[in-house]
């Protein structure tokens, strides 16, 4: 059973799922609000096209890490920055 995040997140599973998977704090309750207000088979089908933080290269996580503007990205590993942006 998916613990409650409170009244922001309509769907408390999808929400987990998508923290799990790697989706920000931010993007995660508003596919989970999504998908409890017109359907998860509606929202998927918009779908999108981003893969798992763990797919994506050093670079890759450092670029994104500075458009968030991440503090201390330049010394931290790989495991560190998707830690640090699933934490976003």
């Amino acid at each position: 059973m998916a613990k409650d995040h409170g009244p922001t997140v309509k769907d408390d599973d999808q929400y987990e799922a998508l923290r799990k998977g790697g989706a920000s704090k931010e993007k995660a309750a508003r596919i989970a609000n999504a998908s409890a207000a017109q359907g998860r088979s509606t929202v998927a089908r918009r779908g999108g096209e981003h893969g798992d933080y763990d797919d994506w290269t050093k670079d890759e996580l450092l670029a994104r890490a500075r458009e968030l503007e991440v503090d201390g990205r330049s010394k931290m590993d790989k495991a560190e920055l998707i830690d640090a942006l699933r934490d976003r």
